[in-house]
């Protein structure tokens, strides 16, 4: 076992180091953060209508759906205000967040990125209708700003909001948006900008100190859409088709989720926060099946991705990584050691809100032989209980954004509005309890003076 630790410690932990300090990744992770707020706010409206609306007319009680039309109206808005509208948030917090990790000014820079999402979607619509519009009809469509021609209507300037401005747009900002903030990052090194005198207010110096690093980024990645648009495609429905679409079926996979989930299980044992270092990943491409998951749940559609970011709160990361509340429960119940009771009872608390910081470092778990194989092997038993379950339909998916630092139980129903999401995280508890147990038995035989 110590030899299996030292190769890890000397091939792995330096790459995952290394990972975890890109700069452009750590603004990836952290842009997603930043959009915690209003994801959770379109959250809240999901609950809600799941409550006054999907519920009820599971029971047919229509006549209640109907009072509560205002309320659904009002959830409506919020939803729009926030999850339907994250790829666009998105496109902002991005560019914002790379020009923080280098230092340069950020608000022009989230504007750049923003910018660059608009430009890259398509604005034209077109359809052929099955008869000639009356001479009303297409006045009412010219007024609108459309070209009637026969049977044919085009305009532009209309974007498919249902579309483009959600989840979809992630891939996008990531990839183009990466373009041109790299462009406007590099040419405000360079000092490529415009000076104002020292008498000018900060506010337009900063303005003015922006516009050639901007333009340049701006027209660069102009260049590109529209060398899509000679072949009659966007840039956005490139990406989607060839990397996003690909890459998120192969994010359902089991062995994908089973990865990842070792992955984050390894660094952490080294001390290294493996969610963290993995958070682009995890975010870019679990949120996003999360966030399509919420969009569907609003419209009252089936929920399209199998595995979401929550999921692995839910049934994996129970009281953090490694699923350590189990732990500090196993240890109250069967450990004789007083050191380690002593950390288990005032990591309690915090492993009960899914911070297990003060277990990971303070028993400590972190190389610690003993406990290596349960800190491994629980999550892979219960990430594989949990797949399977959703997989067979027994549980239903998750449809709610959830803070991470929710209670066990609570954080279950919410998620997924079903009672029966709660059994499974309770299975996947007692599975990771018991696997704990004979590691702490075993801790017991372990001489606390010899090992201080």
């Amino acid at each position: 076992m110590n030899a299996l630790i030292n190769w890890l410690n000397k091939h792995v932990v330096p790459v995952a180091a290394k990972i975890g300090s890109i700069r452009w990744l750590i603004a990836l992770r952290d842009a997603f953060i930043a959009m915690m707020p209003l994801m959770l706010a379109g959250s809240v409206a999901n609950v809600i209508n799941s409550l006054i609306r999907d519920l009820p007319n599971q029971f047919g009680w229509t006549g209640f759906v109907n009072s509560m039309q205002w309320l659904i109206g009002i959830n409506a808005m919020v939803w729009t205000g926030s999850t339907a509208i994250l790829g666009l948030l998105f496109s902002f917090t991005f560019g914002y967040q790379m020009c923080v990790q280098y230092k340069v000014e950020p608000i022009t820079g989230g504007l750049v990125t923003a910018g660059t999402f608009i430009m890259g979607l398509p604005q034209n619509f077109s359809l052929v209708l099955k008869e000639v519009l009356t001479k009303g009809d297409i006045k009412t469509m010219t007024d609108a700003g459309a070209t009637v021609a026969g049977k044919n209507v085009s305009a532009w300037g209309y974007f498919n909001f249902g579309k483009y401005f959600g989840a979809a747009g992630f891939f996008t900002v990531m990839i183009m948006g990466a373009i041109s903030i790299t462009v406007y990052i590099w040419l405000m090194k360079k000092n490529i900008t415009i000076k104002m005198p020292d008498t000018v207010p900060p506010a337009v110096a900063k303005a003015f100190t922006g516009i050639i690093p901007a333009t340049a980024g701006l027209y660069f990645v102009g260049i590109i859409n529209y060398l899509f648009s000679l072949n009659q495609m966007t840039v956005i429905d490139f990406i989607s088709k060839t990397i996003q679409e690909p890459l998120m079926k192969v994010s359902q996979g089991y062995w994908s989720v089973l990865l990842i989930t070792f992955l984050v299980q390894l660094f952490w044992f080294f001390g290294i926060h493996g969610t963290n270092v993995l958070a682009p990943v995890i975010e870019s491409i679990w949120t996003t099946a999360l966030i399509a998951n919420m969009n569907a749940a609003h419209k009252g559609q089936s929920l399209p991705y199998l595995w979401t970011r929550s999921d692995f709160d839910l049934y994996v990361w129970i009281g953090g990584a490694g699923s350590t509340l189990l732990l500090i429960l196993a240890i109250l119940a069967f450990s004789t050691r007083e050191d380690q009771r002593a950390v288990a009872k005032l990591s309690l608390v915090p492993g009960i809100f899914n911070i297990n910081e003060p277990v990971m470092f303070g028993m400590p778990i972190v190389l610690d032989p003993i406990y290596f194989i349960p800190f491994v092997i629980s999550p892979l038993i219960m990430v594989s209980t949990s797949y399977a379950a959703l997989t067979m339909g027994l549980v239903s998916r998750v449809r709610t954004q959830i803070v991470w630092s929710m209670p066990p139980i609570l954080n279950a129903f919410i998620g997924t509005m079903d009672w029966r999401a709660v059994v499974l995280q309770l299975v996947n508890m007692v599975i990771g309890f018991l696997i704990y147990v004979p590691f702490v038995k075993a801790a017991n035989n372990v001489n606390t003076q010899a090992e201080a």
